[in-house]
């Protein structure tokens, strides 16, 4: 695995994309899950990637002038009781050696030091509108700047939505990211594969998400990187079916869109196979029309494609496919032009992955659909889902079917990070006969 990222030049990136004036990027709350137990604590995406502080209760803050740059953090002070009971604290004068800051202070100090920080600045880099409690925090210490007005302090007249530009940086993967992207699909596919040889028929959705987390876990992922999607017989076609306490029966399929979270980077396979390990002819049909759409978005996976390229190609063959089992009636260019296919595809092919499942970046530039380039890492899922309705043979009735793998754009190419998982429907079924 390659060496840990710079966090300082990451911070040092990000002010040379900047004016003049103060950046403050708070972390994520810890959020009450009953009485007085939490949630698993999870840090905000774009603070982690600045800073690599896990705890809560912690403020970025750096302030850009003229040919200097300070960078701060705001976090809990050491408290011997609380670490007692909930564990190690770093405190503001370790965090600020660790973390490579230029200065640290306890949270409590927050409101009093940006009172002073945002003096004579000309404008705040903030992710205004993310969360009121924050927005109203930060209207309190434009307040405070402002009544000092007759001493001849001005206060900043700019506000800036800081997330374009750290979204932006994010979307361009370094060594270290694509690193722990291919670690966690390694993770992530092997235990899809467990998931596979452990079903049959008369489990329940959940012993098999018991499988592929126990995977997760013995691999160093402690969580998933999102609510897991184990969808057998009609749920395979409910796009973000989470009960997963369905007993599955024989002759369904399953559907798993499930994928691991390592070092706050995220997998995200979706793989469809039979519980009995066995395709019916149906179930191949379909299948196998999925899988020849989840091919054509990939041969266009390389530098120069436009986003919606992707898309477009799985779209074409899905609706062709539609078309050729008869779901569908017309050609492949009215079927398109109409939008009919989507009774039976209602969703885009892929999303950008990295520190969130669904991550940040713009799709377009402009008017335009964003083309890729090295160091972008996407999904290609396109899906068939037909539920029972009029002009549906009754063979068909809810066969759901998806696939999904992740990519990393390369100077040549593309990488599949997730190739380790089987995609066809003899791999699949070689995989299931070794239980």
């Amino acid at each position: 695995m390659s060496h840990p990222p710079s966090f300082a030049e990451r911070r040092q990136r990000l002010a040379s994309r900047l004016r003049p004036g103060v950046v403050i990027l708070p972390t994520n709350p810890e959020m009450a899950r009953n009485a007085d137990s939490s949630y698993p604590y999870r840090f905000d995406s774009s603070f982690f990637y600045l800073t690599g502080f896990r705890e809560p209760e912690a403020v970025f803050v750096q302030v850009i002038g003229e040919g200097k740059v300070e960078n701060l953090l705001f976090c809990r002070e050491k408290n011997e009781e609380r670490e007692i009971w909930d564990g190690y604290r770093y405190g503001p004068a370790a965090a600020a050696e660790k973390f490579g800051f230029d200065a640290a202070f306890p949270i409590d100090e927050l409101d009093a030091k940006l009172a002073e920080l945002l003096q004579n600045q000309p404008r705040i880099y903030f992710p205004f509108g993310k969360d009121a409690g924050w927005d109203r925090r930060l209207a309190g210490w434009l307040d405070a700047v402002r009544a000092q007005v007759r001493n001849g302090i001005r206060a900043p007249n700019e506000i800036v939505d800081i997330r374009n530009t750290l979204h932006e940086m994010r979307l361009y993967k370094d060594a270290h990211e694509i690193a722990l992207l291919r670690h966690a699909g390694r993770i992530n596919a092997t235990a899809h594969i467990r998931a596979m040889r452990a079903a049959r028929p008369g489990l329940v959705e959940y012993e098999i998400e018991a499988e592929f987390l126990h995977e997760f876990c013995r691999h160093g992922s402690r969580f998933p990187a999102y609510g897991s999607i184990v969808a057998s017989g009609a749920n395979a076609c409910v796009l973000h079916y989470v009960e997963n306490d369905r007993r599955m029966q024989d002759g369904d399929l399953l559907l798993i869109d499930a994928g691991c979270e390592l070092d706050g980077y995220a997998s995200d396979i979706t793989r469809t196979f039979p519980v009995n390990g066995r395709f019916s002819s149906p179930q191949r049909d379909v299948y196998e029309i999925t899988l020849a759409a989840h091919q054509a978005a990939f041969d266009l996976a390389k530098p120069g494609t436009a986003w919606h390229e992707i898309h477009d190609a799985a779209t074409k063959v899905l609706a062709q496919g539609m078309l050729d089992l008869g779901l569908l009636q017309g050609t492949l260019d009215a079927v398109l032009e109409s939008g009919s296919y989507k009774q039976f595809y209602m969703h885009r092919t892929g999303h950008w992955l990295g520190l969130d499942v669904h991550d940040v970046g713009e799709y377009k530039v402009g008017d335009d659909w964003r083309k890729l380039e090295p160091g972008m890492v996407f999904t290609i899922e396109p899906g068939f889902y037909i539920r029972p309705a009029a002009n549906v043979p009754k063979h068909l009735e809810n066969i759901g079917i998806r696939i999904e793998d992740d990519v990393l754009v390369t100077t040549d190419g593309h990488e599949n990070l997730t190739a380790l998982c089987p995609r066809s429907v003899a791999d699949i079924e070689t995989v299931m006969a070794a239980k």
